[in-house]
């Protein structure tokens, strides 16, 4: 049985249901309104409250809901996030208003984990600056590096880290790999030293970032971390903006502390800094989540979870009582 809730659902995240139509298909099936955020573009702060409206459950992306737009939504009763961080919702106020929120945990980690490696080669071999260079007239091979004869620190051994350290073990022998997080996994024995972040910055050819965003890693890597970074070093971030100090990024890069960049997430998205002016880093638009597989299970799953809390069920995937803790956290120190 439905619960009294009027059966509304606006998809704020973009895109949805493209190419696999099961997501509509499920709401259509529920009998259940469906709209779509009319801009098909990732909306800006000022645009979000305008989009929600009066819909009691929200598909969301990474736009900002806020206090202030729950304030400008009374009837939001529910938001279901389309993939697994929830620093872009106000947890502490969606606790104070009776908002559930949902989040798709285990859907994106296939596809960020892929796109880090990648990401990895590319730093390593150089191959984006290649082809800048190329397009630029010039024809000038660089010594590259092997992931098998790298050393890579892993920094946040979650979902998402875990498996691209499976990936580093499977895939490329001879890998050294030096891990650091709060809670040590036992999952790969011997076969990865566990450090500390000063030791990974300062001995690692490549470091790769797999972190939520909280207020202890709220500019994590600055100035001075990328400092102690070894010249011909490459830093990796596929997590969340806002982790790793833009500024401090675009001031190290020219001298070559780390030689090299990837970076996929950013305080602002989308973005358009000084880091667009630079050729030792590649950027890309927060699309670690965006294959075909994943971006579908990621929107099937949300969507699964707004049918549910329509028909008066439990969410499946809520988000942990830990996010709210760390909101709270970061509530008290603004």
């Amino acid at each position: 049985m439905r619960s009294s809730i009027t059966d509304s659902v606006i998809v704020t995240t973009v895109p949805f249901s493209e190419p696999d139509a099961t997501p509509r298909e499920l709401l259509a099936d529920a009998g259940i309104a469906l709209s779509v955020n009319p801009l098909g573009r990732r909306l800006q702060a000022d645009e979000v409250a305008g989009a929600i409206g009066d819909h009691a459950v929200v598909i969301a992306g990474t736009e900002p809901i806020t206090a202030a737009v729950m304030a400008a939504c009374p009837n939001l009763r529910a938001i279901c996030r389309v993939g697994i961080g929830l620093d872009s919702v106000d947890l502490t106020e969606a606790r104070n208003r009776g908002i559930e929120v949902s989040y798709t945990p285990d859907a994106p980690s296939g596809a960020v984990a892929e796109l880090t490696i990648g990401l990895m080669i590319d730093v390593a071999r150089g191959a984006s600056e290649a082809d800048r260079a190329i397009r630029g007239g010039t024809w000038q091979r660089t010594l590259g590096r092997r992931l098998g004869a790298s050393i890579i620190g892993v920094v946040g051994v979650g979902r998402i880290g875990s498996r691209v350290i499976r990936h580093l073990l499977g895939g490329f022998p001879g890998v050294m790999i030096l891990a650091h997080d709060l809670v040590r996994t036992e999952e790969f024995g011997d076969r990865v030293r566990w450090t500390d972040l000063t030791t990974i910055l300062q001995e690692c050819d490549i470091v790769s970032l797999h972190l939520p965003l909280t207020p202890l890693t709220i500019d994590l890597i600055g100035a001075r971390e990328l400092a102690t970074m070894k010249p011909d070093s490459a830093l990796i971030n596929t997590a969340r903006g806002g982790i790793v100090n833009e500024a401090a990024l675009a001031d190290a890069l020219p001298r070559k502390t780390p030689a090299r960049a990837a970076i996929d997430v950013f305080d602002v998205e989308p973005y358009s800094g000084p880091l667009t002016a630079l050729p030792n880093i590649v950027l890309t638009c927060h699309m670690g989540s965006m294959t075909r597989d994943c971006r579908a299970q990621m929107e099937i799953e949300a969507t699964k979870e707004a049918i549910r809390f329509l028909n008066g069920e439990p969410f499946a995937s809520p988000a942990p009582e830990e996010e709210f803790a760390m909101a709270k956290s970061r509530k008290r120190t603004q």
